[in-house]
């Protein structure tokens, strides 16, 4: 992969305002540049494309494409590596992706808008829109299985619809016809309202609930009453052909044991998409995330109501082993003292997640044409890295410290032929050093406070300073060579002579 410099204005040139203006009283800069233009800010987007590139080779991901959200403005996107590896087609922030079961989000949506329609009750037994669902009870005196419970995951129905439709590679998922056919021969694995036991097959049901009430086949009615009026231009419903090998990114399976991967071929999800058969962009999704921070603040909004949003978003299940909590279609989790909401997605060749801190109205969008990671852990992670640049740039807009132009000539990637990368970036008045690749990469993060020429110091916790970090400059007087512990990383094509 070339050396990518990590420009300030490539940062800046990615950050956009959409949607309606924020509540009156709220503290976001008056204009979207100010938040994007905030050191604080600018330096966190650096160390997160900088983390984000050096992940992708590291771990082989043959494309990643991911989006930072505030409140309603898109603070950075980028892609990473190639939407289709033959040919070498670059992955950006407009390339389409399967997002598998982010899906359940909007069918989850679907069905709160026909409730608050008086269309549905939630504890509405499922057979009272769809009579034929007739499957066999997993024990006598079952209580019949509820809308709420399939939004829950809570159901205790089978995963699946009874298909090996996640087998390959031909990965035949059912028609529509053949799901309503099947279940009336499958079995419920557990009492109803029992146990947490996720379902696509339960909301492959919902989207034929919603489509029932409302009258209308699913695929029109998502288009006209959710995906249009948010403004999601690039979501479809399904895997179309006239987005193949253009701007749908090719699938990947996991690395095999000799390390390659091998192209997924072409399907469609057909009666399982309204569980799994989206395809999106981070930015669309980023839209969908502004959106819902819009209802939240009680801006208004024909779509769904503000109410009914923090209803499907605050727990609704928990599992009898408290390890595992639901909301209306949205999964939630707490990490320390912050709840997020959101989903994730995951199906042949692609890999997803959404991620919302509502209190914080910072949202994170991961995608990748490949299988075999942790796809929340690369949304969890650009979240720990940008929000609390943000944060401090928004409780203190005068605070930031500007960075020192003469210290940009620093910055950009260190080799080290055997351990990795180091990144050098501008931090507060100073300078950072990150080796990469990193699980944690604010929490390993070396400040850097200048003490003469070319020469640095790392910042201790505790404010002291360590050791000496030096550049070595070429002929041309560009930096060649970071020295540590009197051992060097060298920049690529960079010559000391």
């Amino acid at each position: 992969m070339l050396v990518r410099t990590i420009a300030l204005s490539l940062l800046l040139a990615s950050s956009t305002a959409w949607g309606a203006s924020t509540a009156t009283g709220a503290t976001t800069p008056a204009t979207p540049e100010a938040l994007a233009r905030d050191p604080r800010v600018v330096q966190a987007l650096r160390l997160l494309d900088a983390w984000a590139d050096t992940e992708t080779v590291e771990k082989r991901l043959p494309g990643v494409s991911m989006a930072v959200v505030h409140d309603q403005q898109l603070l950075w996107s980028r892609g990473f590596g190639y939407a289709h590896l033959e040919p070498k087609v670059a992955a950006g922030a407009d390339t389409m992706y399967s997002i598998c079961s982010i899906s359940k989000l909007f069918t989850s949506i679907a069905v709160m808008q026909q409730r608050d329609a008086d269309k549905l009750d939630l504890d509405d037994p499922v057979a009272k829109h769809l009579p034929w669902f007739r499957i066999k009870a997993a024990e006598a005196g079952s209580p019949p299985v509820t809308v709420r419970g399939i939004l829950t995951h809570s159901s205790g129905l089978p995963r699946e619809s009874d298909f090996p439709y996640w087998t390959g590679p031909a990965y035949a998922f059912p028609p529509r016809d053949k799901v309503i056919e099947r279940v009336g021969e499958q079995e419920m694995l557990y009492r109803s309202d029992r146990y947490y036991q996720y379902s696509n097959l339960g909301l492959s049901l919902a989207g034929e609930i919603a489509a029932a009430t409302s009258g209308v086949p699913y695929p029109e009615y998502v288009r006209t009453h959710i995906l249009d009026p948010i403004g999601l231009k690039d979501t479809e419903t399904e895997h179309l052909d006239k987005h193949r090998g253009g701007r749908l990114a090719s699938g990947y399976t996991a690395p095999r044991r000799d390390g390659s991967r091998e192209r997924v071929p072409p399907y469609e999800v057909r009666g399982i998409a309204p569980a799994a058969g989206f395809t999106s962009t981070v930015e669309d999704l980023g839209r969908f995330a502004s959106w819902q921070f819009r209802v939240l603040a009680g801006e208004g909004d024909k779509v769904l109501d503000a109410d009914t949003l923090r209803e499907m978003q605050r727990v609704q299940w928990m599992d009898p082993d408290w390890k595992t909590s639901r909301g209306l279609g949205f999964g939630l989790w707490r990490v320390g003292e912050q709840t997020f909401v959101g989903h994730g997605g995951y199906c042949p060749g692609y890999q997803s997640h959404l991620l919302l801190q509502p209190a914080a109205k910072v949202a994170t969008v991961f995608m990748t044409n490949s299988n075999g990671i942790d796809s929340r852990a690369f949304a969890q992670t650009a979240y720990d890295i940008v929000a609390p640049a943000v944060k401090q740039a928004m409780e203190s807009p005068a605070g930031a410290k500007p960075h020192d132009p003469a210290l940009a000539r620093y910055t950009g990637r260190y080799d080290n032929w055997l351990a990795g990368e180091s990144w050098v970036i501008p931090w507060d008045d100073g300078l950072a050093l990150i080796e990469l690749p990193s699980s944690r990469p604010m929490a390993e993060l070396i400040k850097l406070r200048p003490v003469g020429e070319h020469r640095f110091r790392s910042i201790r916790d505790d404010g002291s300073l360590g050791e000496e970090v030096r550049f070595e400059l070429g002929a041309d007087g560009t930096p060649v060579r970071v020295w540590r512990h009197s051992n060097y990383d060298e920049r690529p094509g960079g010559d000391s002579t």
